[in-house]
């Protein structure tokens, strides 16, 4: 019986020790961006529909603020919205779709059959331009 104890306890004393190198490599991501099963990232994102062209305006712990190019009408907004960050993201417009937020300025995007750091390095890159 004793031998089973104390492999319990190094199997628990591992998962904790790689639980804290999971949550110290995510630690350099900002929270309104984050992983969600099985393979796909949620972005929080602030929109600011009727600008004069799409862009990324910030990328905080809050969101992600973007400009659309449509007026915030019948849906108009939302699809200009897709398309823009899938070509931000380099992802196909049918891995992208709106979680939450449809008829809100605050919206979750699911990004499909993506890894996190690629959806960071994407939208870093488009705020440095």
């Amino acid at each position: 019986m004793a031998p089973a104890k104390k492999g319990k306890a190094k199997a628990t004393h591992e998962s904790t020790r790689s639980s804290s190198n999971t949550d110290s490599t995510n630690h350099k991501f900002p929270s309104c961006i984050r992983s969600v099963a099985p393979s796909s990232v949620a972005i929080t994102i602030h929109a600011k529909p009727g600008s004069k062209s799409s862009s990324i305006t910030d990328l905080s712990d809050e969101a992600v603020g973007v400009q659309i190019d449509a007026p915030a009408k019948d849906g108009e907004a939302n699809v200009a919205l897709l398309e823009y960050m899938s070509s931000v993201l380099g992802v196909k417009r049918r891995q992208l779709s709106i979680g939450s937020g449809a008829k809100s300025r605050d919206k979750v995007l699911i990004v499909e059959e993506v890894v996190l750091e690629s959806v960071f390095d994407a939208l870093d890159k488009a705020t440095k331009r």
